[in-house]
């Protein structure tokens, strides 16, 4: 499919993407698209901002749009499921852009707000539901909501809502579905033992691949930075003020990490915001409008509430915390670099986040440039990255320019965490040579 056009979409649809300046499907949406229009279960993976969202949205529209019924109280048609209360706001706002000349209701579930809006919203009847499984869980066991008459089901981010976290509340969600309906997983990582996991609940499903089992982040230029932990705060402070850094988004692995570095750069003058799950959702959704608008210039997240973050212009991820889980990794480098978009994913490792280190490089299965020997703390001077910028390039400059004075060279992943995963001790080389030639002179 080569255009939209192609596809046999309504006429709504195609003069609502029109209006978008949609023209061409991408990958994702081109192979798709057509699958989900034709009844199909759908497993659909591809690198994260490829447009996966209107690769599900579109085809449940065109179903909804053909057969134009009424909404019935409590009783949606069609149910989106997300695991944070972001990416299901980030959905809505697809769908009603999408479906703008629709006449279509649909409902928000999720936590974290009083439910009295949403138990209204369904009471008047919603064809679309997008939800978080806790709230859902509670509103059907409330009997604010019934699902007797799904027709369509989309679990977006399959990966995380299929984790040991999500995947008992899931399974109950989809107990209570009728077993005559269209199921779509789309995620952009897929691991085997998830892939077997959704054939499972999906009945014979299409799976739709745009990447390959390495990650494509060819538009992200990624580096690691081989660091002591209290060196942390100084490296993100020289690359946040650093000229090319316009708007950066750090991730830490707990919520009180990014609430101590929010307050340590806003102290230091950079304006600052965190969002994580114990801010409440009308904070975080402040915060993200202040960074989109580009009243802050720094978002300090934690995964489970960066999971929706679609800014437009992040130049730089900084993973202040090298995360856990490595699929995460590939989900916080990808809000940079969207949309065709060139980005910078700049990662901290201490000695003791090699191990995770060892495994997204195992994901990825890609060389990333690796800079080292800085130390922020103890030199006022700067340095750029080794690699040459050619005038006129289009590669993004270097961030290392904002580190404190060092070498930079360029390894592996696979290279750079070894078995014993530390770097040449210097001091002690020279030490070395050093007694080497005082006694080769007392041997003359």
């Amino acid at each position: 499919m080569k255009t939209f056009e192609d596809m046999g979409l309504i006429a709504p649809l195609q003069r609502a993407l029109k209006d978008e300046q949609y023209k061409t499907p991408t990958p994702i949406q081109a192979k798709a698209i057509p699958v989900a229009v034709s009844g199909r279960d759908v497993l659909g993976c591809a690198q994260t901002g490829t447009g996966k969202t209107a690769a599900f949205a579109l085809p449940i529209l065109n179903h909804l749009g053909q057969r134009n019924r009424k909404a019935v109280s409590q009783r949606p048609f069609v149910l989106v499921l997300a695991p944070t209360r972001e990416l299901a706001i980030q959905i809505s706002n697809s769908f009603s852009t999408y479906g703008k000349y629709l006449k279509l209701r649909q409902a928000l579930v999720y936590g974290g707000v009083g439910q009295g809006n949403q138990v209204r919203a369904m009471n008047r009847g919603a064809h679309i539901l997008i939800a978080t499984p806790g709230r859902l869980l509670d509103l059907m066991n409330q009997g604010h909501i019934d699902l007797a008459q799904i027709e369509r089901v989309v679990l977006d981010e399959a990966d995380r809502m299929l984790d040991m976290g999500f995947l008992p509340d899931v399974k109950r969600i989809l107990s209570r579905l009728p077993r005559s309906r269209q199921t779509f997983f789309f995620s952009a990582t897929m691991p085997p033992s998830i892939v077997d996991l959704a054939k499972r609940m999906l009945t014979q499903p299409v799976y739709v691949q745009i990447q390959s089992n390495s990650v494509s982040v060819d538009k992200i230029e990624q580096k690691v930075l081989f660091l002591q932990r209290d060196e942390k705060h100084a490296s993100l402070r020289s690359i946040v003020t650093a000229d090319d850094a316009d708007k950066v988004l750090v991730f830490t692995r707990t919520k009180r990490g990014a609430d101590v570095v929010a307050r340590k750069l806003d102290q230091s003058g950079i304006k600052t915001k965190a969002i994580h799950g114990n801010k409440s959702q009308n904070a975080r959704q402040h915060a993200l409008e202040a960074f989109r608008k580009h009243h802050v210039q720094v978002l300090v997240a934690t995964d489970v509430a960066a999971r929706g973050i679609d800014v437009d212009g992040i130049t730089h991820v900084v993973n202040f915390d090298i995360p856990v889980d490595p699929e995460s990794y590939v989900h916080r480098i990808g809000r940079t670099g969207r949309a065709g978009a060139s980005g910078i994913a700049i990662s901290f490792c201490t000695e003791n986040e090699r191990r995770e280190l060892r495994e997204i490089q195992k994901l990825l299965g890609s060389k990333v440039r690796l800079i080292t020997d800085h130390s922020p703390a103890s030199s006022g001077q700067r340095h750029r990255s080794s690699r040459p910028h050619a005038k006129g390039s289009t590669t993004p400059r270097s961030t290392s320019r904002g580190l404190s004075s060092g070498r930079s060279s360029t390894r592996s992943f696979t290279q750079a965490s070894t078995a014993s995963g530390k770097p040449k001790n210097k001091r002690k080389q020279r030490k070395g040579r050093n007694a080497r030639q005082r006694v080769k002179q007392a041997s003359k």
